[in-house]
């Protein structure tokens, strides 16, 4: 037998043993099942490469409150050879962030104090973790120096705050780009004012009582670009900067970058002496228009910065040093949202002309150099999943190290160990070790494995086609939990969100709602139409100024081959999604009637007021190439903005969203709704208090389940019959 032959034996008789094994199991997924999956994250493995941290979130009820569920983080630790069960490090107040020291005896970890983030420092030779930081700021994302004396971390800073802090603004400079307060030149306004407020006293006087109103939350003053937050609007600018200390309890933190600037990454060189930090120093342009993003080193106190990597119109981003200090690893692309950045190295001190690409046409993550400096390691989300990849830095040669099949969330690579957190249909979060090529891996937790053992699930079939663009289109199928041959079953078309999004068997936000779904007797056919991550740029700019019709006819073409396969009955389809995939299912049933019920989760319906209420409004002008004020652009928002065919919607629909929702916004579903509701047609709408973007995926756990509960109720208001 062919070794080709003999490895597709192997993988049939691996699928029948799967499938038996499936058919062995009695208990369906419920949907308070939700409850019971806890997420890892936060991977980080010691220099000996013998044991692992990592963050395990889980859902817990909320005191004696009946149906009310909060979240807990907590650090665990496991020894990377599975020799022990992992245990749990931290038991109280919530911890995350965790960060091993250079000689493995300690662990850094975050936690919030009265309401910021602030670090502690856990010690392996035992004793509760003492609290390293009380910085008014708070302190996140804390790295220790190579010689382990010292923690660089970050902190969020508002210009208010900036203005007055003598040790980050000791000249009481202001900024040199402009405020953008109408009226005033040179952002005098920002000049500190000895003016007592009184409303009924002189110009000066009523500004400082304007001042004092605004400051004690009368009113919100808004002049910048990005006023949008996920819940809340806000006046204030913010700015990201970085700190070093002593690591030891006590210590006063530093700045070691400065200015009304913000900086998003820092990491010290290999001898500690000096700092590769990220970010955007631009005296000229506000930061809410300025999208770029240079890569700087500094001595190890923040001084004598200069620029390694930047240019207009670029962003320099995922600096990570080779463990000798000697190469940089970054990646760079244009300001666009819908772009896929290109990895590259070069030589520390290097130029533009030693840039060397390392091309492969995947959005790229967790950059991590091999300890013989021969590899680069990095997660991609590609065809349904998310490998592990690794790069030949001497040939140029990209290579997946584990399969499509599955999504790894973050890995830590120390000493050939490989750690990391893997999504797979039998079990949506788990760790495991293995060696440095991905071989010999072995599972090293059971956080969901346990409850999941009774559980009989159903797995996804994959269908490709080439649609009229020569795009491949790859769709899956997901057959009744309790699926009979020769049986016919209602379908749900679930589509994703982005648009740039990417759904498939390693993916993890849809782990439980696709069980429960196929638990409670629906086919769910999802897939990811033109637009989709996960396939190269030329698929993910192909619905650039098409966000209708195009993709639909990609959706609605794998739910006709699929229809075509004989076990879903044709007159009991629905259709739901959220965000992007709101819109395009109130595009699909504005154009088309096949549907008996139809979903949309916190969809955007026009474009045009998208772009005034949604923190997510760049992606008009980076789709459409446009604002809503000139004329092509907005004839082109009219014809793409599913509000424009409301007439034709016919279809019986729900439509969700979460009152505090900034990201689309709420008009968004008011409008639809309540233009529905005056054509007479069947139409529900409901709000979840408090609810954002994230509800279904971080959101109130009440809530979450409230919003599946009623998809699935309003679905079977029309089926049954």
């Amino acid at each position: 037998m062919s070794k080709k032959y003999f490895l597709l034996f192997l993988s049939l008789i691996s699928l029948s043993v799967l499938q038996v094994s499936a058919q062995n199991k009695t208990e369906l997924i419920k949907v308070t099942d939700m409850l019971k999956i806890r997420q890892l994250s936060g991977v980080t493995v010691n220099p000996a490469g013998t044991k692992a941290a990592f963050v395990v979130n889980s859902i817990e009820p909320e005191g004696e409150t009946k149906w009310e569920y909060s979240y807990n983080n907590q650090l665990y630790l496991v020894p990377t050879d599975g020799s022990s069960a992992p245990r749990m490090l931290t038991a109280k107040e919530g911890a995350s962030q965790p960060a091993w020291s250079p000689d493995g005896k300690q662990l850094l970890f975050v936690r919030a104090v009265e309401g910021k983030p602030q670090i502690f420092l856990l010690s392996f030779d035992g004793g509760e973790p003492l609290q390293l930081t009380r910085f008014r700021y708070g302190a996140s994302s804390p790295k220790w120096s190579p010689d382990g004396k010292k923690i660089l971390f970050s902190s969020s800073i508002t210009l208010k705050e900036l203005l007055k802090d003598v040790q980050l603004n000791p000249k009481k400079e202001i900024p040199a780009w402009p405020y953008e307060k109408p009226g005033f030149e040179k952002n005098t306004q920002l000049i500190a004012s000895n003016a007592k407020p009184d409303p009924d006293g002189n110009i000066e006087e009523i500004r400082a009582y304007l001042e004092n109103n605004a400051a004690d939350k009368k009113a919100k003053v808004i002049n910048k670009l990005n006023f949008q937050e996920e819940a809340t609007t806000s006046s204030e600018i913010s700015f990201g900067h970085f700190f070093i200390m002593s690591a030891e309890p006590g210590s006063q933190p530093v700045a070691v970058t400065h200015g009304f600037y913000r900086f998003s990454a820092a990491e010290f060189t290999p001898d500690g002496k000096k700092l590769i930090i990220t970010g955007d120093i631009d005296s000229t342009t506000h930061p809410d228009r300025s999208l770029e993003s240079q890569i700087w080193i500094a001595d190890a106190d923040g001084s004598n910065l200069d620029l390694l990597l930047g240019a207009k119109g670029r962003a320099y981003t995922s600096a990570k040093l080779s463990p000798s200090g000697k190469w940089l690893a970054f990646q760079y692309g244009s300001t666009s949202f819908v772009d896929i950045p290109t990895l590259a190295i070069m030589p520390l001190y290097g130029s533009a002309k030693d840039i060397i690409n390392l091309n492969f046409d995947r959005a790229k993550s967790n950059i991590t150099w091999s300890a013989d400096e021969k590899h680069l390691y990095f997660l991609a989300q590609s065809n349904g999943g998310a490998p592990i990849y690794r790069v030949d830095l001497k040939t140029q040669k990209t290579e997946a190290l584990s399969g499509i099949n599955a999504g790894i969330s973050g890995f830590d690579l120390k000493d050939n160990k490989l750690v990391f957190v893997k999504t797979e249909v039998v079990n949506p979060f788990e760790l495991y070790a293995a060696d440095a090529n991905c071989k010999n891996e072995l599972r090293i937790s059971s956080f969901n494995n346990e409850w999941l053992a009774n559980k009989k699930l159903s797995f996804p079939e994959k269908r490709t086609f080439v649609n009229e663009k020569g795009l491949t289109v790859e769709y899956w199928i997901m057959k009744p939990t309790n699926y009979e041959p020769g049986k016919k079953y209602p379908a749900i078309l679930d589509i994703h969100g982005g648009p740039t999004a990417m759904w498939g068997p390693g993916e993890s936000s849809m782990w439980h709602e696709f069980q429960y779904y196929c638990a409670k007797g629906y086919v769910v056919v999802y897939g990811n139409p033109r637009g989709s991550g996960g396939y190269g740029a030329d698929f993910l700019r192909a619905n650039i100024n098409d966000w209708g019709t195009g993709p639909t006819s990609d959706v609605l073409t794998y739910l006709d081959k699929a229809v075509a396969e004989g076990y879903i009955d044709s007159s009991k389809l629905t259709v739901t999604g959220g965000s992007y995939a709101g819109y395009l299912v109130a595009w699909i049933v504005g154009h088309d009637q096949r549907f008996k019920a139809a979903c949309s989760q916190r969809g955007v319906y026009d474009l045009a007021t998208f772009f005034g209420e949604g923190n997510a409004w760049r992606l008009v002008p980076n789709y459409f190439g446009g604002y809503p004020w000139e004329p092509a652009t907005k004839a082109i928002l009219v014809r793409e903005s599913p509000i424009t065919y409301v007439e034709n919607i016919h279809t019986p629909y729900i439509i969700f969203h979460g009152e505090n929702d900034l990201r689309t916004g709420t008009i968004q579903g008011e409008m639809l709704y309540r233009s529905l509701k005056i054509l007479g047609r069947p139409v529900e709408y409901v709000r979840h208090p408090g609810g954002t973007h994230e509800l279904t995926r971080s959101g109130n756990n009440r809530q979450r389940i409230d919003q599946m509960l009623r998809t699935i109720e309003f679905f079977e208001r029309y089926i049954s019959h």
